[in-house]
């Protein structure tokens, strides 16, 4: 793809109306619609099966496990040029298609963990794509055209869409052949969809111009419809009404616009009644190792925070692990409080935000209430904990008395993510 602002405009009109057979096939190889390859080595992050230390218990990384590069038509033209009517002209365009960056919850992209996962998009497929949020309604819709023959063209702007799925990386014992443990990077909770794009590029291309199957000239010509009766009218002059594969295609991408994310969010259960709880009998804290530090739950409107164990906790520093399972040696379960009697959860709104705090509020059958917690080699006590429907992983900015737990999106790579649940 071309950075039209290097382009003259001779260069480009000729690119777009007689462009040699050499440069329509170098342009085809970039332009053409096609899975993605796979990734080269990435020797910078972890890979599944590698070996991890306690310290990674708390943090995860993204992995890309499917990926679609598909040329997309975003600002749409039909203009004829009459004899008269050459020359430089500037042509307001139609969006077609919006295209917004967005990893699984964060549509904004806000994360270090989302933008971490759209450089290994870029590195899965080649190509240099927007690694934090943008959108294409943001782009100006004018398009400058030096035009040199008459004709029917369509007048565009478009990009490469790229669309695809990743998941997670994430510490945890694995048994090993000889029965011993060990710790490695499985394939954790959090994987969602991804969407970005690329740098966009416009031009004008004629019904009689050949143009690279699959490529974004192609495209925008497909929205010329290209038939005799299009290529042969007579017209005056200017814009030309929207085509009907123009109307179709609006039909379709226009709904497409309001699902995705938002969707996704509202898939959470509500919180308003009260859930029973099948907890285990085993009391613990959940506690920084080697620490006198431990989650600490709220009386009150407040977040769960690092505090001291003492006579005065009153039990608000004592979890149990509650309606718990285990997938893949992965423990997944609710954080039922003795001391309050509610359940450790992440507020609804902020699902997607880094460094939320985590709150409690009443049991419920609910995601957001719902934790996976991935263990040391058995002897140890060290783990790293996961909200399942965030994906996030909890921690805090620094360890003192009073400090709020967070949840962030890759983890603590400080090691302050890893805690301790020792028995009581």
């Amino acid at each position: 793809m071309r950075s039209t602002g290097h382009v003259s405009r001779i260069g480009r009109s000729l690119m777009a109306v007689t462009a040699t057979a050499a440069a329509w096939a170098v342009t085809a190889v970039s332009l053409a619609a096609s899975p993605a390859a796979a990734a080269p080595t990435d020797t910078t992050t972890p890979q599944l099966g590698d070996t991890c230390t306690a310290a990674d218990l708390g943090t995860r990384h993204p992995y890309i496990k499917t990926s679609e590069v598909s040329p997309t038509i975003t600002h749409f033209k039909g203009w004829y040029v009459t004899e008269g009517t050459t020359g430089n002209q500037t042509i307001d365009t139609t969006t077609e298609t919006t295209i917004s960056v967005s990893v699984g919850l964060d549509d904004k992209v806000e994360s270090s963990f989302s933008a971490e996962t759209l450089g290994k998009v870029g590195v899965t497929v080649g190509l240099n794509v927007k690694v934090d949020y943008s959108s294409t309604s943001s782009v100006s819709n004018s398009v400058t055209w030096d035009f040199h023959q008459p004709g029917y063209y369509g007048v565009y702007k478009g990009t490469k869409k790229v669309t695809g799925t990743y998941g997670s990386l994430n510490c945890n014992r694995v048994q090993q052949d000889d029965g011993s443990w060990a710790l490695e990077w499985i394939e954790g909770s959090g994987s969602g969809s991804f969407t970005t794009f690329t740098t966009l590029e416009e031009g004008a291309v004629r019904c009689q111009d050949s143009v690279p199957a699959g490529s974004i000239m192609a495209r925008a010509q497909d929205l010329l419809d290209c038939g005799p009766a299009a290529v042969k009218a007579r017209h005056a002059a200017g814009a030309v009404a929207p085509t009907a594969v123009q109307e179709r295609d609006r039909l379709v991408q226009r709904p497409a616009l309001t699902s995705g994310t938002s969707t996704e969010q509202s898939g959470a259960a509500g919180r308003g009644v009260q859930a029973a709880l099948d907890c285990e009998e085993a009391v613990y804290k959940i506690a920084v190792p080697g620490k006198p530090l431990s989650w600490g739950a709220p009386l009150l409107d407040d977040g769960v925070r690092l505090r001291p164990s003492t006579v005065f906790s009153a039990h608000l520093d004592h979890w149990r692990l509650c309606n718990v399972t285990e997938h893949n040696g992965v423990l997944e379960a609710s954080l039922w409080n003795w001391g309050n009697g509610e359940c450790a959860t992440i507020a609804e709104p902020d699902a997607a935000t880094e460094r939320a705090v985590l709150l409690t509020a009443a049991c419920a059958e609910d995601d957001l209430q719902r934790f996976y917690i991935y263990r040391d080699v058995p002897g140890s006590s060290k783990i790293g904990v996961q909200n399942k429907y965030t994906g996030f992983m909890t921690g805090y900015d620094r360890y003192a008395d009073g400090e709020f737990i967070r949840q962030y999106s890759s983890g603590r790579q400080d090691g302050s993510g890893t805690y301790a649940l020792v028995g009581v």
